[in-house]
């Protein structure tokens, strides 16, 4: 048991191709109490889903061209992806991105993101919005568990 390690701040899943970024996102959660996982594109996206529940995602939105069983990923297909029925609607997904935001950024708030970043990403103010959507989603859980129990109470 290590009694000086801090509590985890959250699971974060960081989805990117540039192995710079991703190193440089992953030492900087790291040492801001995050536990980090790495995906580089939808596959490995669906599998860390699935198998570790992500408490938020940070997404970028394109990748180069990968066909799985004749599906090309890109960031907003995997938007879609989670946010279709019974996959993970309930974790937040942060946009991180070098595309224009004047041309993306809407687009990604409309199918799902919480928030959209342009890179080189401002990493204070990413670890806010991070924490502000970890601790809607936490109140969210937490409505939803207490309204369940008042609906089972006779």
């Amino acid at each position: 048991m290590n009694e000086n390690k801090p509590p985890t701040r959250g699971r974060v899943l960081v989805v990117d191709d540039n192995p710079v970024i991703l190193k440089a996102l992953f030492s900087y959660l790291v040492s801001h109490g995050f536990e980090v996982t790495i995906a580089l594109d939808g596959s490995e996206v669906m599998s860390c889903v699935r198998q570790q529940k992500p408490d938020v995602i940070l997404l970028d939105i394109f990748f180069p061209p990968y066909v799985e069983g004749g599906i090309i990923w890109d960031g907003f297909l995997i938007l879609d992806w989670l946010h279709g029925p019974a996959q993970a609607a309930d974790i937040p997904v942060i946009v991180i991105s070098s595309a224009d935001p004047e041309k993306y950024k809407e687009r990604c708030l409309s199918a799902g993101a919480r928030a959209y970043f342009r890179k080189p990403l401002p990493l204070d103010e990413l670890v806010e919005t991070m924490q502000s959507a970890l601790h809607s989603s936490a109140h969210k859980d937490a409505a939803a568990q207490e309204s369940g129990l008042h609906t089972n109470v006779p």
